[in-house]
């Protein structure tokens, strides 16, 4: 798989598949980082639920890319993309339905015995619209 293709695959299973260990080894490397302006998580023991909780907080959500430029340079890689992240309230009266980011990101990337792995994705706001979850916005 190619280093642009794991953040798209990263991606669309957030919004489509079951988030598991096998998801996680797929596009991580074991001492993995993911990192958002509000938290972090550092490895790939765990990395599977933290996002499947902070998922919990929405009832859909919808991320859609741009494609990934990507830097090799032997048996590594960076990437930079840039992304539209729609969130869709629990039902909520009080808020309006959606929270949408528009966020930069940027990545690395390994070749490992099993193919290209992330070793690091940084998600970076540009721009939101709408309510947070907690009214943090």
């Amino acid at each position: 798989m190619q280093v642009g293709g794991l953040l798209d695959r990263y991606l669309i299973g957030l919004d489509t598949e079951k988030l598991d260990d096998a998801w996680a080894r797929g596009i991580f490397t074991e001492d993995a980082a993911v990192v958002f302006p509000m938290n972090a998580h550092q490895g790939i023991e765990g990395l599977a639920e933290w996002h499947r909780a902070s998922l919990a907080a929405f009832a859909r959500t919808q991320h859609l890319n741009s494609p990934a430029v990507v830097e090799c340079a032997g048996d590594t890689a960076t990437l930079r993309a840039n992304l539209v992240s729609t969130h869709v309230h629990h039902s909520d009266a009080a808020r309006s339905d959606l929270f949408t980011v528009g966020t930069s990101v940027t990545g690395s990337a390994l070749r490992t015995a099993d193919g290209w792995r992330l070793t690091a994705l940084t998600f970076a706001v540009i721009w939101m619209d709408g309510e947070p979850p907690g009214g943090a916005g």
